[in-house]
Order: C-alpha cells, then sequence, then structure tokens
C-alpha cells in the first residue's frame, strides 16, 4: 500500500519573552536583543502539521483535514492561540520560548494523538521570513 503524507497549516498568535533566568541581564540583552523585552513581544504563528500514511481504502483519505483540524486545535492551538507562552501555556512551562523549544513541545503534543496516522514533520513560522522545522529527530 502506498504512503502519502498530507499538510495542513493552523495559525495562532502568542507573545512571549527570550529570557533566561540563568543569564545576566546584560547577556539576555546581548544574546536575544529586542525579544528580552520586559513586556514581552507577539507573533502570529503558522503551524504546518504533515501526517503520513496509508489511504483508508474506503475513504480515500490519510486522515480527514477536518479531523486533522480537530485534533491540532485540542492538542495545540486552542493551548497557545492568544497566551503568553512563557506563563499560560502548561506544556511549555520552564522552556525557553524560542521557535526551535515551541516546535519540539508542539510535537509531544501532537506525536500521541495522531495514531493511527504518523507525524512526520511539523514546521513553525515566527515570521514570514523565518521557520523552524522538526522531524521528530
Amino acid at each position: 500500500m502506498p504512503t502519502v503524507s498530507i499538510t495542513r497549516l493552523a495559525r495562532f498568535s502568542a507573545a512571549h519573552r527570550l529570557h533566561n533566568p540563568d543569564l545576566s541581564a546584560d547577556e539576555n540583552t546581548r544574546l536575544f536583543g529586542k525579544c528580552n523585552s520586559p513586556n514581552y513581544h507577539g507573533h502570529n504563528y503558522t503551524l504546518e502539521v504533515s501526517i503520513a500514511g496509508t489511504p483508508d481504502p474506503r475513504t480515500g483519505y490519510v486522515l480527514d483535514f477536518t479531523e486533522l483540524d480537530r485534533i491540532v486545535d485540542r492538542s495545540c492551538i486552542d493551548l497557545l492561540d492568544h497566551k503568553n507562552l512563557d506563563l499560560d501555556v502548561p506544556f511549555l512551562s520552564g522552556i525557553l520560548s524560542t521557535a526551535e523549544n515551541i516546535v519540539v513541545a508542539c510535537w509531544g503534543q501532537l506525536e500521541p494523538v495522531l495514531a493511527p496516522s504518523r507525524l512526520v514533520r511539523l514546521r513553525l513560522w515566527e515570521t514570514e521570513n523565518n521557520y523552524v522545522e522538526y522531524d521528530g529527530r
């Protein structure tokens, strides 16, 4: 049977501050610049969720996109949208809220609930020019 991958986009807006409490104020400012603002700053993120599997012989779907939306919303987007990532999101607690760390944390939220489909890639756009991606390795 063929393996097919599908990708769905999900969007959320959130605030965060890049600040490592183990570093001095000067080091944080030097490393993170304006992203270290004590009053936080925000992004309009786009999360690309790619899964793979064998199309169902009855429906032809790897997973119905409506169901994929429901899973992604429930497991990630509803927990992130219009939140302060550093204060309001339990699955990011204690994690420096870089795009790299956010995408890995989202993988942890999504991977267990997508079976029998297999999560193959997450791509998180932080701006229209910058994205990170993670494939579970």
